[in-house]
């Protein structure tokens, strides 16, 4: 009886293993927000990691953590690296490309899992508003795959992406 059990076991383990090999090698989470503000008071937001500590949720987890800002003041070739708690890790972004239609940001996480990924804000007018959009996507190796089985990734980085699109919000409305 206990044989089988384990054996039962060891069967499933196997099948879950196999299952997450079978998930897509890339991933995308988007969330989007209109803000009844122009483009351009938006961007100036997004473009210039300096405004970030006003909006973003990221800056709120860890009020320590060691910011560092280098390249451009702002648009591209602009850099934030930051070190911090096991809430947010360590990484670098870059903004690669800003334009008043999107700003595209290279994030790269050193910790707690190495990653590469791509972060797009798109802008889109709306009468007299602007649509927002806040997209990640990049790979997704096995590890990644194997963890999607127990956590919803969309949702949680998803949850994430909402918060930091109603500061956004909440900012830039203000100061109309």
């Amino acid at each position: 009886m206990l044989k089988r059990v384990f054996a039962g076991a060891i069967a499933l383990v196997v099948a879950l293993l196999a299952y997450a090999a079978t998930r897509p090698d890339n991933f995308q989470v988007r969330r989007a927000a209109s803000i009844k503000a122009p483009v351009e008071r938006i961007h100036a937001q997004l473009q210039d990691f300096r405004n970030w500590a006003a909006w973003s949720p990221y800056e709120k987890r860890d009020p320590a953590m060691r910011r560092t800002l280098a390249g451009a003041p702002s648009g591209k070739g602009a850099v934030y690296s930051w070190d911090g708690n096991g809430e947010v890790g360590e990484g670098r972004m870059e903004i690669t490309e800003a334009s008043t239609e999107r700003v595209v940001i290279a994030l790269d996480f050193v910790r707690p899992l190495e990653t590469r990924n791509v972060v797009e804000f798109s802008l889109e007018p709306a009468g007299d508003a602007t649509r927002v959009t806040w997209a990640m996507k990049g790979p997704s190796p096995y590890l990644s795959k194997l963890i999607g089985l127990f956590v919803d990734m969309d949702a949680l980085i998803g949850r994430d992406f909402e918060a930091g699109l109603a500061g956004l919000k909440a900012l830039v409305e203000k100061s109309a």
